[in-house]
């Protein structure tokens, strides 16, 4: 067999290394917190589309959050469910779905930027140029920037994984709890500096393109902000722009956990443990503290418990 082709079809995951006696309560925790990201994400989802009063360009962008978040923790949680309950040397999974898995496993990590920096511009255009927000966030503005949140994110993960699934393999365990690209390209033995490079350069490269757009659009909204002397406008500006950082940073710290760790970290299991509260942590909080903020959707929540 032609070692520079060769691929293993089956893969062996290493998984979590949970006590046995504490199995269940891991899975019970996990499968609760799944329930409660699915419930909530589509339900905050299926009301802004309901509801005509939501049909603006700042909620209609917020929408592709909750599709990513649901996304983000179905790639993850169900595959972790199913290893928690089984024995270590039997957590197969197939070489396609290992790919798949890494491809919507940073799939959702690269749109978690990219949809927070197109809810960026919304927010500095209805803060900055108020006067002229309709005629700016359109509709085809709204498509546009949408299909370059999620069309970015496809191409740039697209590469990185195409970059992974040309190398053979002379390994077929993933040493780790989910399949991402190092995983993957951990399996071979041949020269991954370009993989590393071209992985290093990404993460930069997004991670600068994100906290660049969100640092320059608040400091210039901070500064109408402090120039402007209308009460009522600073209070608005102050309620919408939180919500919006809010989540943001809880964003960026849950996903940069797992990046310091992977490079300084020689716990293992601590690495695990943070990668999966980045697939657990955003989606849970993202629809509480969005679904919160927009009025109509508070008001329906309280209603319900009162009449409960």
């Amino acid at each position: 067999m032609d070692n520079q082709t060769f691929k293993y079809t089956v893969l062996l995951i290493e998984g979590l290394k949970i006590a046995p006696q504490s199995n269940h309560l891991a899975f019970i925790f996990l499968l609760i917190t799944y329930i409660f990201i699915t419930v909530f994400n589509i339900g905050v989802l299926i009301h802004i589309f309901s509801e005509k009063s939501l049909h603006e360009p700042m909620h209609i962008l917020f929408c592709h959050l909750p599709i990513n978040d649901v996304i983000g923790a179905t790639v993850v949680i169900p595959r972790v469910l199913k290893d928690v309950l089984s024995d270590p040397s039997a957590r197969y999974i197939t070489y396609v779905e290992c790919v798949s898995q890494a491809f919507f496993n940073h799939l959702y990590g690269t749109t978690s930027h990219t949809i927070l920096m197109i809810m960026t511009f919304d927010r500095y255009v209805a803060i900055c140029n108020p006067l002229r927000y309709s005629s700016i966030m359109t509709s085809k503005m709204v498509v546009k920037l949408s299909v370059g949140a999620w069309g970015v994110a496809l191409v740039l993960v697209g590469i990185l994984l195409g970059l992974t699934i040309r190398l053979s393999h002379c390994r077929s365990v993933i040493q780790n709890h989910m399949c991402d690209n190092a995983s993957l390209f951990k399996l071979s033995c041949e020269s991954v500096v370009i993989n590393n490079v071209y992985g290093l350069t990404f993460t930069v490269v997004l991670l600068t393109s994100s906290m660049g757009s969100v640092f320059i659009t608040y400091f210039r909204i901070a500064m109408i902000c402090i120039k402007s002397k209308n009460k009522a406008t600073n209070s608005k500006a102050i309620k919408t722009c939180s919500t919006h950082l809010t989540v943001y940073l809880i964003m960026l710290i849950s996903g940069l956990i797992p990046i310091i760790l992977h490079r300084l970290s020689e716990n293992p299991e601590g690495r695990k443990l943070a990668s999966i509260l980045f697939h657990v942590i955003s989606p849970t909080l993202n629809p509480i503290i969005y679904g919160l903020q927009a009025k109509v959707i508070r008001q329906k929540v309280f209603k319900l418990f009162t009449k409960k």
